[in-house]
């Protein structure tokens, strides 16, 4: 008689669950794991990250390519920056309202920019930064102009009777991870949502979309509000920070990070947002002692997408992640 032998594919041990604990504790644990310059460097890429999010709800799932949100950025680190100087307001509140404003603001400009297509609509979202910092440098009265905002507190709580103000470097690092986080996870809510299939299904068909019922229109401007209040609550974090804000902050370079960070991290994927931010924004920052290797570094990251990586580093993070799950 005959012995057969069934041989079974050996599984791998799933490791995702070490990795993300090891990854919470890093993070938890990063402003003592670096320098204080690390530390800087870390929080401007979790600032970036909120407007790239944004943008990546945008670009990445509903496939509208904008050029708006360094407008949306400044227009977020204006509010904050007069809210705080002028009347004195708990941060939360600075916040809240940025994201409020930017958003309010997004609606009229959305409404007749969203009718038009293609290299039209991205023309007309760059002449909103344009706008946007014309009137910053001419609003005098408001905005100060080439002067800007200066002596911005830093983020003051005011809770009931406790009362309190975030200073230093790390104490900041940690309010900026915590609004990051809620952040990625409220993207990852819309995202999973009905709301978000509709908008995949906008980016990937919108003639199909609408033939099958889906509001296109009303999706793309409720998508373009959203875009804008993830931006305007980054500026406000931007301007208690840095606590000066000045018509710079509307610079055309803000715009185009924001869009490498979602391109080069992998647009509709959120922790292809997250890498990118640390690696085109957190670690471009950490270079800036050396600018000659900094701008070299970055550089080749440019390359090295363009040529290999036309997707962007998510299905390099998304092959990795399967790997460790011990799933080819």
């Amino acid at each position: 008689m005959a012995i057969t032998e069934t041989t079974q594919p050996i599984r791998r041990r799933d490791l995702r669950i070490p990795l993300a604990v090891i990854l919470i504790v890093v993070a938890l644990a990063a402003p003592f794991l670096g320098s204080r310059y690390v530390t800087h460097s870390l929080i401007i890429a979790l600032i970036f990250m909120l407007p790239a999010h944004g943008l990546n709800l945008l670009v990445g799932y509903t496939g509208l390519l904008s050029l708006a949100q360094a407008a949306f950025f400044g227009i977020g680190a204006y509010v904050a920056g007069l809210l705080a100087v002028n009347y004195g307001t708990p941060f939360y509140v600075n916040l809240i309202a940025a994201g409020l404003v930017t958003g309010a603001i997004a609606l009229p400009l959305g409404i007749p920019a969203l009718r038009l297509r293609a290299t039209s609509f991205v023309m007309c979202t760059l002449g909103f930064v344009i706008i946007g910092q014309a009137i910053a440098k001419n609003w005098i009265t408001v905005t100060r102009g080439d002067m800007g905002l200066s002596a911005i507190p830093k983020p003051y709580f005011e809770l009931g009777p406790l009362s309190f103000t975030v200073s230093g470097t790390t104490a900041f690092y940690y309010l900026a991870l915590s609004v990051g986080a809620l952040a990625t996870l409220a993207v990852w809510a819309i995202v999973r949502s009905p709301a978000g299939r509709n908008m995949i299904a906008i980016r990937e068909n919108e003639t199909l979309a609408e033939s099958v019922g889906i509001p296109t229109w009303r999706y793309k401007l409720i998508v373009f509000m959203l875009s804008a209040v993830f931006a305007g609550v980054g500026g406000s974090l931007y301007a208690h920070y840095l606590t000066v804000v000045s018509p710079l902050t509307f610079q055309m370079y803000y715009s185009t990070t924001m869009l490498i960070i979602v391109l080069g991290g992998g647009a509709g994927t959120i922790s292809g947002v997250v890498f990118g931010s640390l690696l085109f924004v957190g670690l471009t920052e950490a270079l800036r002692v050396t600018p000659e290797l900094r701008m070299i570094a970055y550089g080749l990251c440019l390359l090295v997408l363009v040529f290999w990586f036309k997707k962007g580093c998510a299905p390099l993070l998304n092959r990795f992640w399967n790997l460790i799950g011990g799933t080819k």
